[in-house]
């Protein structure tokens, strides 16, 4: 670990402890049945806007590879990037709960993930990792270290060099089958939460039935515990072409904020997203 990252660390207070939002928390909104709202944050301003709105959750995603950086896939994304964003962002939030993604192999082997995951979590502040695929070993073992997990399952940007292209995962039956037993393993792992991205909304309602943790989907349906984007994509300033799953919210909005709090409201009253965002 870089010896800068260590000397920058800050830490919370308990009157700051006290008002984040907690796992319990979102884990009580899965049970009442309040849909969770969650965007990508990668700064300290757009983290500032999203929790006055009232956003309960902000991933500091390794999509800032494409929407910050200019790269074509997420891969060239390091962990140093990862913990600077992480620490830009919690400074700046009050309340909405943060979860850091481990970007492209950082989580190798479950001492590898252990050693970015402390870095994510004690210096870039984040509650929460997120790595994807069905790495059941390294979850264990970072839950038994006292690291809160969320999984990730359907379309994975790490491995687009796999795919091939940004495509529907989970259509047939054998896909399918597969992404509903990797999400079980996972909350046994001891996966705290689960993000499913690109999968047919029956697929993903199903999920989100069986499971005891909460899911978030994106592109994957109404059905879900609660919905994430692509902050400039539901903004409408990315470099690319918005996603079909995604929507422009600043279509009709007078400021970025108002475009974030009807995002934050549609979600909350199940109006996003709609047919036209599900596969």
């Amino acid at each position: 670990m870089a010896s800068d990252d260590w000397t920058n660390m800050t830490y919370l207070n308990p009157e700051q402890v006290a008002s984040l939002i907690t796992i319990n928390d979102l884990k009580a909104m899965k049970q009442s049945g309040e849909k969770i709202s969650c965007l990508t944050a990668y700064d300290a301003s757009f983290s500032a806007l999203i929790d006055n709105a009232g956003v309960d959750l902000m991933l500091v995603g390794d999509s800032l590879g494409m929407v910050m950086q200019g790269h074509d896939t997420t891969l060239p994304v390091t962990i140093s990037d990862m913990v600077y964003h992480s620490r830009c962002v919690t400074q700046a939030r009050k309340r909405a709960f943060v979860i850091a993604d481990l970007p492209f192999m950082t989580y190798t082997t479950p001492a590898v993930a252990a050693k970015n995951a402390a870095r994510l979590m004690q210096v870039g502040g984040a509650q929460m990792v997120k790595l994807e695929g069905a790495h059941m070993e390294v979850v264990s073992f970072l839950v038994n270290l006292g690291v809160p997990v969320c999984a990730h399952l359907g379309l994975l940007p790490q491995s687009i060099n796999q795919l091939g292209s940004y495509k529907v995962q989970g259509k047939d039956s054998n896909e399918s089958a597969k992404i509903k037993s990797d999400a079980l393993k996972l909350q046994s792992a001891g996966a705290s939460l689960l993000v499913l991205e690109c999968v047919p909304a029956d697929l993903a309602e199903e999920i989100t039935e069986l499971l005891n943790i909460p899911v978030i989907g994106i592109g994957a349906g109404v059905g879900c515990d609660g919905q994430v984007l692509v902050l400039y994509d539901m903004l409408d300033i990315g470099t690319g072409k918005r996603p079909r799953f995604s929507k422009n919210f600043m279509s009709g909005a007078t400021s970025i904020a108002g475009a974030i709090q009807a995002y934050h409201q549609a979600v909350k009253a199940q109006q996003f997203p709609s047919v036209e965002h599900t596969f």
